[in-house]
């Protein structure tokens, strides 16, 4: 006589759904997950320049910094809102062309408690930038992880007068060192 399996299937797709609800850890023998390995927590953003950056990385002085942790090669943070102040036309390949660092100077000076940062070229030993067309460089603020602190920065960037174009763009950033 021949037994059916037809208990098993049930369970054992109840076992991948209950996995894949859990987060599907899958500890090693190192006793570190899979998951943690693969997906790291996104990295806050050091919003504030005034603030030292508890982070195991050099930023460059355009960069808008943020916080990694030791040992992790590919990082990317949480979505923020940057309020882009400029933006220039380069060619995706021409690292060249950006925002000029002393431009970038003067509006830091405008927004001394918040971190003013411009884009580079895409490449290995710069951050890239998300939600940012490659043909342009841009210069912004940091306006913060919700939309209410951003539209207040707008409004006080839109004020200085300087950047009557200013607008909000949500974007994350990060940077891959492998």
């Amino acid at each position: 006589m021949r037994t059916s399996n037809f208990w098993a299937i049930p369970t054992a797709v109840g076992f991948a759904v209950s996995f894949v609800a859990a987060g599907g850890l899958v500890e090693t023998a190192a006793g570190q997950s899979r998951a943690a390995r693969h997906r790291a927590k996104p990295a806050s953003i050091c919003g504030n320049p005034q603030v030292p950056c508890k982070t195991s990385v050099p930023f460059q002085p355009n960069d808008l910094p943020f916080r990694v942790p030791p040992s992790l090669v590919i990082v990317d943070t949480e979505l923020f809102y940057a309020i882009v102040l400029k933006s220039v036309t380069a060619d995706e390949g021409d690292c060249k062309v950006f925002v000029p660092e002393t431009e970038r100077l003067e509006a830091q000076a405008l927004f001394p408690d918040r971190k003013v940062f411009s884009s580079r070229c895409a490449d290995i030993e710069n951050l890239f930038y998300t939600n940012v067309n490659p043909k342009f460089r841009i210069m912004a603020v940091y306006g913060g992880t919700t939309l209410a602190e951003a539209k207040r920065v707008l409004e006080a960037a839109k004020a200085t007068g300087k950047f009557s174009g200013a607008y909000l763009r949500r974007m994350r950033t990060g940077f891959n060192g492998t």
